[in-house]
């Protein structure tokens, strides 16, 4: 598991923040709450750099009963999507954006 974000959340429900990888550097990430979802399954949350969407999260509960997001980021530019989960740091007030490698085998 690597941390490739901090996020800060607003009074609107929105989180800004930044992404970091050795191939993606991403200022001002902005994850908002979708308050229009086009059908009952769709994502929670759009995920914008700039103007440009870069991806949808989902509201999600780990066994624990901890709310976090599952991001689902991805730009012509990559060879796979991102995967990763933001979670709330201590007191709420920081945020952490957690990637894993999938641990599928055979290129699926």
């Amino acid at each position: 598991m690597a941390t490739i974000g901090n996020f800060k959340k607003a009074a609107n429900g929105e989180y800004v923040g930044d992404i970091t990888t050795l191939g993606v550097q991403a200022k001002d990430v902005r994850i908002l709450p979708d308050e229009n979802p086009p059908r009952e399954n769709a994502p929670s949350h759009r995920i914008l750099v700039g103007r440009a969407e870069i991806g949808a999260a989902r509201s999600k509960q780990s066994s624990e009963g901890r709310a976090y997001l599952g991001l689902k980021i991805d730009d012509p530019s990559f060879t796979a999507p991102i995967y990763a989960n933001l979670f709330d740091g201590k007191g709420g007030e920081t945020y952490s954006l957690i990637w894993s490698r999938s641990n599928r085998r055979g290129g699926e």
